[in-house]
């Protein structure tokens, strides 16, 4: 297999099947209206009205296409790369990986404000994600991804790079943080990993810290549990019905951005990222990496050391459990840590300028450009 360029061409009939599901959907009964017992009827039932009879797939489509894209084989799998080039002679190349429930649309806005501000921008979905390969065996997880992006930017030409991660794009970073320093320039993380081994001695924002996560957990974590045990019984009922699909990811925007995620994010391009997993069919492979990753017990052992790499961090204030600095400096080599003073958990779509200029604080750190 050889790079390809691509650009996506979803077919007519796909779109025409998904309009037509949307307009057959058996909607539930319900004994309240917001958000407290999970997606609120009122507004999936709106949010579900425009992705059939308003949303323009093909405006969202030629957004994408307007950025450089490629399929690279790597070991086999076909990945979907956006690989966008600065015109400045000092571009130093950055490495995007996003999270769940996100895709490549998450990055859309930032990418040319990334380029015009010095960076060589390599924003590859991950295995099961968009419109890279769906794994078809067991075992592709967080630490074999990181390989699979380490060869990626062999191919692209890329010995050395800054990574930005989110969520299980972080998860991915903080694999090849552990396990190929010398390839990293720097790592740059959206909050600091709560999964680390805790302290015998907390500080007291640890405290206040472990506590959230506890409760968090308890409030909201039924969904990472599910995909982290069974993916596939999810998989059935989210890849047959767009409505399904909707209230399952519209429901994670909903309480993971700060403010009103209609307001903040807009339908178009909620629905630009609802249409991707749908069209590829990857909602599956994509919660599928929960239950690969959580299995992968040499992945999940706490590292031994903080490691070569500097670490910058941006904390925001609505994002899902946002970290004390003291719990990334037992962990990091933190050189670098942002508070910011807005966003949620998706600050490409939220405060996209805010996360530009980060990047850039942190880039200018790390090489005096």
């Amino acid at each position: 297999m050889t790079i390809e360029a691509f650009r996506a061409d979803i077919p007519s009939s796909v779109l025409d099947d998904l309009r037509m599901r949307l307009a057959r959907t058996r909607w539930p009964d319900a004994t309240c209206d917001g958000w407290e017992l999970g997606a609120s009827p009122i507004f999936l039932r709106r949010a579900c009205r425009y992705w059939q009879e308003a949303f323009d797939w093909r405006v969202s489509e030629a957004r994408l296409n307007s950025l450089p894209q490629y399929r690279v084989p790597v070991d086999g799998t076909r990945l979907h790369v956006v690989h966008a080039r600065s015109d400045r002679g000092d571009a130093v190349p950055l490495l995007l990986m996003n999270g769940w429930p996100s895709s490549i649309f998450e990055y859309l806005e930032i990418i040319p404000l990334l380029t015009a501000a010095g960076f060589h921008v390599i924003a590859p979905a991950h295995p099961g994600y968009g419109f890279s390969d769906r794994p078809d065996r067991r075992g592709l997880n967080a630490r074999s991804i990181a390989g699979l992006y380490m060869k990626l930017l062999d191919t692209l030409g890329y010995e050395r790079v800054l990574a930005h991660g989110s969520d299980i794009g972080a998860g991915i970073l903080e694999q090849i943080r552990r396990r190929y320093p010398e390839r990293l320039i720097g790592a740059h993380f959206t909050n600091v990993h709560w999964g680390y081994p805790r302290p015998e001695e907390p500080s007291p924002e640890e405290r206040e810290y472990f506590a959230g996560i506890e409760r968090w957990n308890m409030r909201e974590g039924a969904y990472a549990m599910l995909q982290r045990t069974k993916p596939q019984t999810l998989a059935y009922g989210l890849n047959d019905s767009p409505a399904g699909l909707a209230g399952w990811i519209l429901e994670k925007f909903h309480g993971w951005t700060e403010g009103d995620a209609e307001a903040v994010i807009g339908l178009d391009r909620l629905c630009a990222n609802l249409t991707l997993y749908w069209v590829t069919e990857t909602i599956g492979s994509s919660v599928r990496l929960y239950a690969e990753t959580a299995s992968d017990t040499e992945a999940g052992a706490p590292p031994l050391d903080k490691g070569p790499v500097p670490v910058g961090v941006i904390v925001f204030p609505a994002d899902l459990l946002p970290a004390p600095r003291i719990w990334g400096e037992r962990w990091l080599r933190l050189v670098h840590f942002t508070r910011a003073p807005s966003g949620g958990h998706f600050p490409a779509l939220e405060v996209p300028h805010v996360l530009v200029a980060d990047l850039e604080a942190f880039a200018r750190l790390l090489t005096g450009r």
